[in-house]
C-alpha cells in the first residue's frame, strides 16, 4: 500500500493555485488503468484473455510483493485507457463490497455488439444480467469468476474504432477499452471536486443516486460515475475488489502539476513517485477513501519486449532479475 510523503513533489513549491481556473487544469485524458485483486492466476488468464478476448500485454510481478503475478490486459499495444490489471492471489478470500472503493468497471463495445456478448455469456456460462439502459446507453452487467462487477456499454460510434480479433471473437464485436468506473462513496462533492479541478473532468449528468463526470471527447476511459450511498458499510479488500484506479498524465511534468494542485487546492498528500517500468506513478486516497493513482503515459509496454511478443514471457525489473530463478519456482504454473 502507498506510504505518505511530504507534501512536495519533484522540488515543486506549494504555491497556491487559483481554484478551477480552466487554463491551469492539467488534463488527464481519463483513466490510465484499473488494478484489481483476483483468485487463481490461471483462471483469471482464461477469463480475461479467453472469454473477453483482451490481450495479455505484460506478464510481470507485483513489484512490492514479487511472489505474486501482475497481469496487464489491454488492446493490441496496451494503450492507456484499455488496461485492466490484476494481482492474482491463489488463496484469496473474497472482498466485501462497500463504500470507499470501485463498485463496477465498464468496457466500451459497439452498440450492436451487446446482443453478441449476451449470447456469448450464455454459451460460456458467465453470470450476467438482462441488458438495461443507463444514461441512454445499453449496458450488459456481468461478473468474472471471482464475482468482480463488470459491464459492457454499447457506445454509438465505437464501431469505427479498431477492434482486436481474438480467437473466436470477431473484431467488429471486440472490446474497445474502458468506458467508465463507478465509485461507491458517501459524498460526491469532494471526489467530484478533485476529478474536475485536478483531472479535468466535468459533471455532465445524473441518474438516480449516480453523478457522472466526464472528460472532453468520446475517448476510452473518459467517464467516472459517482454512486452516492451514505451510511453504507465500508468495503473490505479481497478477491473481486478493485485495488486502485489510475488516471493519465502525459509525462512527469503533467504528473507533477497534478500533484501540486492536489496539495495546494485539496490539502492531500501523495506518495513519492514510483517507477513501475512501464509508467511512473504516485498514489493518494481521495476524501471518500478510494485509492487513486496518477500514472504517466510513458514509456509504455514495448520497453522490454517487442510489440509482437508482448505478454509472452515473464518480465522482471532490474532489481528483481537476480531473483528470477527463485520467483519462477514460486509463481503459480499457468499451464
Amino acid at each position: 500500500m502507498a506510504e505518505a510523503a511530504p507534501a512536495t513533489y519533484m522540488g515543486l513549491e506549494q504555491a497556491r493555485i487559483s481554484r478551477f481556473e480552466p487554463r491551469e487544469i492539467p488534463m488527464s485524458n481519463g483513466i490510465h488503468h484499473v488494478t484489481a485483486i483476483s483468485g487463481p492466476a490461471r483462471r483469471n488468464l482464461g477469463f480475461y484473455a479467453g472469454i473477453l478476448g483482451l490481450r495479455l500485454v505484460k506478464k510481470t510481478v507485483n513489484f512490492d510483493d514479487p511472489g505474486t503475478y501482475h497481469f496487464y490486459y489491454g488492446d493490441e499495444a496496451g494503450h492507456p485507457g484499455t488496461l485492466l490489471t490484476f494481482f492474482p492471489w491463489e488463496t484469496a478470500s473474497k472482498g466485501q463490497v462497500g463504500t470507499g472503493e470501485t463498485f463496477e468497471t465498464a468496457f466500451r463495445v459497439p452498440a450492436a455488439a451487446i446482443g453478441y456478448w449476451a449470447q456469448r455469456f450464455v454459451e460460456k456460462g458467465v453470470a450476467h444480467e438482462t441488458p438495461a439502459r443507463r444514461f441512454g446507453e445499453p449496458v450488459l452487467s456481468f461478473r468474472d469468476p471471482d464475482g468482480m462487477r463488470l459491464a459492457l456499454v454499447g457506445v454509438a460510434g465505437a464501431e469505427s474504432e479498431p477492434g482486436r480479433e481474438a480467437a473466436d471473437i470477431p473484431a467488429e464485436m471486440a472490446i474497445r477499452g474502458f468506458h467508465s468506473v463507478t465509485l461507491l462513496i458517501e459524498d460526491a462533492q469532494p471526489t467530484g471536486g478533485i476529478l474536475a479541478d485536478v483531472f479535468g473532468f466535468a459533471e455532465t449528468a445524473s441518474e438516480g443516486t449516480t453523478v457522472r463526470y466526464q472528460v472532453a471527447g468520446e475517448g476510452q476511459g473518459g467517464i467516472v460515475d459517482l454512486r452516492v450511498a451514505p451510511g453504507f458499510p465500508r468495503g473490505n479488500l479481497g478477491a473481486a475488489s478493485v485495488h486502485h484506479v489510475a488516471f493519465r498524465a502525459a509525462d512527469d511534468a503533467a504528473q507533477a502539476a497534478m500533484v501540486e494542485r492536489l496539495v495546494a487546492n485539496h490539502g492531500l498528500r501523495t506518495t513519492r513517485q514510483k517507477d513501475r517500468a512501464y509508467f511512473r506513478s504516485v498514489y493518494f486516497h481521495e476524501p471518500n477513501g478510494v485509492l487513486f493513482e496518477i500514472a504517466t503515459d510513458v514509456p509504455g509496454f514495448a520497453v522490454d519486449e517487442p510489440l509482437a511478443g508482448l505478454g509472452q514471457s515473464l518480465k522482471l525489473p532490474a532489481f528483481l532479475e537476480p531473483r528470477r530463478a527463485t520467483l519462477e519456482r514460486v509463481l503459480p504454473d499457468l499451464g
